[in-house]
């Protein structure tokens, strides 16, 4: 490897947008995330209530069966 073109790797913190924090190797000294192992739905099981809908169920919600 050349000398002196690498990047220190070191500990890192992570910190999970629920609260988790757990250690692992990076560049940067500090991670946030969105999700983590505690608590993303594949890991934990549990599905989240996501009411977001599409574009059609917006329109129809909005303009849907007028007579």
């Amino acid at each position: 490897m050349k000398e002196k073109i690498h990047p220190n790797y070191g500990e890192a913190k992570v910190i999970c947008g629920c609260g988790n924090t757990f250690v692992t190797g990076s560049v940067k000294k500090e991670l946030r995330v969105d999700v983590c192992s505690k608590c993303h739905p594949f890991f934990t099981g549990q599905q989240r209530n996501i009411t977001a809908g599409g574009r059609i169920e917006k329109f129809n919600k909005r303009y849907g069966q007028q007579a």
